[in-house]
């Protein structure tokens, strides 16, 4: 295989991988082996690319605004005088971090405008014969290499 049938093929497996797609699964449509894909997915940081992708700021509030009742209703129905003496603490550093994912841009904000972007982008594609499957390709694995570097940061 050529180094540009090899380059498309591995594109269309980190394509699949995004979107959820079993291993197997890329392997029998790329026709490259599970090995090679398990291997493109770990030299790739396919697996934080796509838990960065799929988690948004307000679902990470929401989660932190769970843990902070889960807390709040531990503490409630305990008899432990000790359980509300620490609450105060964790319920300033729940407060610090939400604070922080509402004013400080970060990854997950690039990655919310990348996938709008992506959206946007596609269905544009269907009018604008400018936006060609290889310029769509170039964006992505510039958005992919933004990623990757800011993640490790």
């Amino acid at each position: 295989m050529n180094n540009t049938n090899k380059s498309e093929k591995k594109e269309l497996a980190r394509i699949l991988y995004m979107q959820g797609q079993q291993q197997k699964h890329i392997s029998e449509s790329t026709g490259i082996s599970q090995q090679t894909i398990t291997k493109w997915v770990k030299d790739g940081n396919w697996e934080a690319q796509k838990a960065a992708q799929n988690i948004t700021r307000p679902e990470l509030v929401n989660k932190l605004l769970s843990a902070i009742n889960k807390i709040l209703d531990q503490v409630s129905n305990s008899d432990d005088p000790t359980a509300i003496g620490g609450l105060s603490d964790k319920l300033s550093k729940f407060a610090s971090v939400i604070e922080k994912l509402d004013k400080k841009a970060n990854i997950v904000d690039a990655i919310e405008v990348f996938m709008a972007f992506n959206k946007w982008i596609q269905y544009r594609q269907s009018f604008d014969k400018e936006i060609t499957p290889e310029l769509i390709k170039a964006i992505n694995k510039y958005q992919d290499l933004y990623i990757s570097e800011h993640i490790t940061k």
